[in-house]
């Protein structure tokens, strides 16, 4: 079984890859660790900020990682904002019945409310350097984007707005 998680910046992507990766012992992939891997390598010219080039770059990649581990029967956690929207498009119907997909998204009054608890927490997982830069109105545009994007693809979006932790807690318990 595929669990491929994506959503807006800040929803706890990595968090919920970790959290099914100790309760099911699923390996996860981050897309975020393949994109600096890819950067850092100079496989591409892309940078950390070139979101829709990198999702257009990463997906192919990603898609058949998907793929092949379906393939050989085995369990694969992946997460990361760079999956499309239309993402189903490009996997035939014997693999999507081996995927479990979340997106995830905050509301913009949950986002308001939380915001210091949601910067006090960005590195919980992975240490991010975005810091200062990232305001409210950064983060409610993308929320709102992300959860535009996918449900006009016909995607369920989990959007978050009231306790996160029950919330994920009831992921968990539904995903595995």
């Amino acid at each position: 079984m595929i669990i491929l998680i994506t959503g807006a910046s800040h929803t706890g992507k990595t968090y919920l890859a970790q959290r099914l990766l100790e309760k099911t012992k699923y390996p996860y992939l981050s897309i975020d660790h393949l994109k600096m891997g890819l950067i850092r390598s100079g496989h591409t010219g892309l940078t950390p900020e070139d979101d829709d080039k990198l999702t257009v770059y990463l997906w192919p990649i990603v898609c058949e990682i998907i793929k092949t581990a379906i393939e050989n029967r085995q369990n694969l956690i992946v997460e990361g904002c760079y999956i499309p929207a239309h993402w189903r498009k490009d996997l035939d119907e014997q693999y999507l019945r081996s995927i479990r997909f979340i997106c995830l998204a905050m509301s913009g009054e949950y986002i308001e409310k939380n915001f210091d608890a949601i910067i006090l927490h960005e590195s919980d997982i992975e240490t991010r350097l975005t810091g200062a830069d990232c305001t409210v109105e950064d983060l409610k545009n993308d929320n709102e984007s992300v959860i535009h994007a996918f449900r006009e693809a016909g995607e369920e979006v989990i959007v978050i707005d009231s306790d996160y932790e029950k919330r994920i807690e009831r992921l968990l318990k539904q995903h595995i």
